[in-house]
């Protein structure tokens, strides 16, 4: 008997495709986010973090789609022609704020800043909500690290923090004092000054009396002013004194709207969720925190915590990557195998979780010498030269990562029903935002020359690793006399931030105790056993051990 005609034109029987990824537990299946945890401080919190885990590998896994496919649409004027410089998000955008901000992203540590390890905690919860989206990062990020720059006028840390470090999220566009919880953006950057941001000119005219917590009218713009819904935003000013930082809301104490004038949304290569707009200041009404002319200073507390951000950003975005292109690797056969059984594959894949693993162990010990700030000097010296060098390094390898993470789908991890071109337009932000790779290591000269409790706190750490590998031991030993010649010691400042990065995540990975970890990481970051590319790694590398403790 014949078939039917129709039967013969079946052409679409799918196979060889990998299973959904999500949901899955996005803390669960993370050994090395799990251990860094525990090694740093913050164990006690990990009911809260592994809380997150489902959320992160699960609903905020389609939230972010939905987030980034429908963009923010700015709305300057009402249909009768009224001025009213709104910005309207896709409701899965709040959804992303409302779980970030019930979860404790910007603020479980300040929550629990009485507990040893609070920014630990927090600095997980950040790297797994960075996994599935990233646009939220500054909203959040700005709420949790305005928190120090507040503090220097203290009755506007009265009246703000407990709204700060609510856990309820309230998108209602009235007064932030009408509000249960309140998020906070920022305006630092204009079009003549970047990172100079002594350069501003923008103008802040006293109302009254002059000083902390004073109101002052600002005139001037912003070319970069992030998450505009925001209730309030820092900015930097010049009043009579010199630059000087202010609370900007989005309302006058009478309940009008300030004269925050947006004039456009960017257009970015990512973040396609959040709002980045330029405004005009036309005698908008702010609060100075801190003294006039220190703004500067002021604000130097809250920069340190964003950049850290910038850190746990990266470390996400390149953890992300890894778990897609494990996942694809074990359920795609090629050439009679799975792909993550080919030896070229495996060592691709093993490179990357190595990577990946070694970003966030730098990471999360940043966040514990933050934590120790306020307790351990050496600490604060530590995190003061940490930081940057993390943010300058890890930042840095993101880009590469997140397309060598591509290529382990082929043609599927450049269409956009995948997570990877989100990820790859993402990847670059970080080492953008709050100072760029030149910024961050002029910024490691800086403190070396100025605070040589920096370089003192960076050997201590090293020296507590000692012995665990002879590549790192010679690493040490060649930076301190490469540090020793201070004659072009600018020109040579990012290979010499790079190979601090480097032997800070080997001093981390020999002390964390995986020998196979450790060995591999120091043979081939510092030992001269690696290409250019990832998927280099000798042929002795433990490829398979490190693709199975990853993921």
């Amino acid at each position: 008997m014949n078939q039917p005609l129709s039967s013969s034109f079946i052409t679409h029987e799918v196979s060889n495709q990998a299973p959904p990824l999500a949901p899955y537990d996005a803390y669960a299946t993370d050994l090395p986010l799990r251990e860094a945890l525990l090694r740093e401080g913050g164990g006690w919190a990990e009911p809260s973090v592994a809380a997150f885990g489902p959320v992160a590998g699960g609903e905020l896994m389609q939230l972010g789609f939905l987030a980034n496919e429908n963009k923010p649409k700015f709305k300057p004027f009402d249909r009768y022609g009224n001025r009213i410089d709104e910005v309207e998000f896709h409701p899965a955008y709040h959804r992303i704020m409302e779980l970030g901000i019930a979860h404790g992203i910007p603020s479980f540590a300040w929550r629990n800043a009485d507990k040893v390890g609070a920014h630990v905690a927090r600095a997980a919860l950040a790297y797994l909500h960075a996994e599935p989206e990233q646009g939220n990062g500054c909203p959040l990020t700005m709420t949790y690290a305005c928190v120090p720059a507040l503090r220097h006028a203290p009755e506007l840390a009265r009246a703000w923090l407990p709204r700060i470090t609510s856990t309820e999220y309230d998108q209602r566009f009235i007064p932030a004092w009408d509000k249960r919880g309140n998020t906070i953006g920022m305006g630092m950057t204009e079009k003549q000054g970047g990172s100079d941001v002594r350069s501003n000119t923008t103008k802040a005219y006293p109302v009254g009396s002059r000083g902390t917590g004073q109101l002052y009218e600002l005139v001037g713009h912003k070319w970069f002013f992030s998450a505009p819904m925001c209730d309030a935003f820092l900015v930097l000013a010049q009043a009579d004194a010199g630059i000087s930082c202010f609370l900007l809301p989005r309302f006058r104490l009478d309940g009008t709207r300030n004269a925050i004038r947006i004039q456009r949304l960017k257009e970015k290569l990512g973040d396609w969720s959040n709002a980045s707009s330029e405004v005009e200041f036309q005698g908008a009404l702010a609060w100075m925190v801190g003294e006039e002319g220190r703004g500067v200073a002021t604000i130097l507390e809250m920069v340190a915590l964003t950049r850290q951000d910038c850190l746990i950003g990266s470390s996400g975005i390149m953890r992300q990557a890894l778990v897609q292109a494990v996942h694809h690797a074990r359920h795609r056969k090629a050439f009679g195998k799975f792909l993550v059984e080919q030896p070229l594959m495996q060592n691709v894949l093993a490179d990357l979780a190595l990577e990946s693993e070694a970003a966030v162990a730098l990471t999360l010990r940043v966040a514990r010498a933050v934590d120790a700030t306020g307790r351990d000097p050496q600490e604060a010296a530590f995190a003061r030269i940490a930081t940057a060098i993390g943010k300058y390094w890890v930042c840095k390898r993101c880009p590469p990562f997140v397309n060598e993470a591509q290529e382990c789908l082929g043609g599927a991890g450049y269409v956009e029903e995948s997570i990877l071109p989100r990820l790859y337009r993402q990847a670059p932000l970080n080492s953008i935002w709050e100072g760029s790779g030149n910024i961050q290591c002029l910024d490691v000269l800086r403190a070396l020359a100025r605070e040589p409790a920096t370089r003192e706190a960076l050997f201590a750490e090293f020296a507590l690793a000692r012995g665990g590998h002879p590549a790192l031991d010679a690493e040490v030993v060649r930076l301190a006399r490469d540090l020793g010649d201070t004659d072009t010691l600018e020109l040579r400042s990012r290979f010499l931030v790079e190979r601090m990065a480097l032997a800070l995540q080997a001093a981390l990975l020999v002390r964390a105790g995986n020998r196979q970890v450790a060995d591999a990481f120091c043979e081939s970051r510092l030992g001269g056993s690696h290409g250019l590319a990832f998927g280099t790694l000798p042929a002795h590398a433990p490829l398979k051990a490190l693709i199975d403790r990853a993921f």
